[in-house]
């Protein structure tokens, strides 16, 4: 049986802090999924295709186009790992207020689905301070972001935000 993990998320936008966990995350895992959530909790500045367009070409971009699937799913992540065929869910944790959220999550998702385990990356030092979030809000204000995310996230959240000027 192939080992097969879903490293879920909103990635609204995919930062290069992401793209490490799936770098290493595939060191792990012969396969990896990555699952782009809908959440409809969050508001993204992205639609569900363009995260999922952004995605791939940021693996593009790294060179790992082919190495990776990138899928969307609007279901409990448990659901969505079990029609995958997945044996584990690969989460990043930047900080230790991180670590409160995803212990939570870890325990209910074994809780509905027994067989799936959740698997802890911390990010490289490069990126351990990096945040979609913090993507956004610089990019908001017209800041360089190219050091945080691929050349077609730049151009995005550009495009997101000329109105701006």
């Amino acid at each position: 049986m192939i080992k097969r993990a879903i490293y879920p998320g909103t990635f609204d936008p995919v930062t290069f802090g992401h793209l490490d966990i799936v770098r290493r995350g595939l060191e792990l895992f012969p396969e990896l999924i990555v699952g782009i959530a809908e959440n409809p909790k969050k508001k993204p500045l992205f639609t569900l295709q363009e995260r999922k367009e952004m995605f791939e070409e940021s693996l593009k971009e790294v060179g790992l186009e082919g190495k990776v699937k990138v899928k969307t799913f609007n279901s409990l992540l448990v659901e969505f790992a079990k029609k995958e065929g997945a044996v584990a869910i690969l989460r990043g944790i930047r900080i230790v207020s991180d670590m409160d959220h995803e212990f939570t999550m870890a325990s209910l998702n074994r809780k509905l689905y027994p067989e799936i385990e959740t698997v802890f990356l911390m990010p490289s030092d490069d990126y351990a301070y990096l945040s979609s979030s913090a993507v956004r809000e610089i990019a908001f204000y017209g800041g360089d972001v190219s050091q945080f995310v691929t050349k077609a996230v730049e151009r995005r959240l550009k495009e997101k935000f000329k109105s701006r000027k």
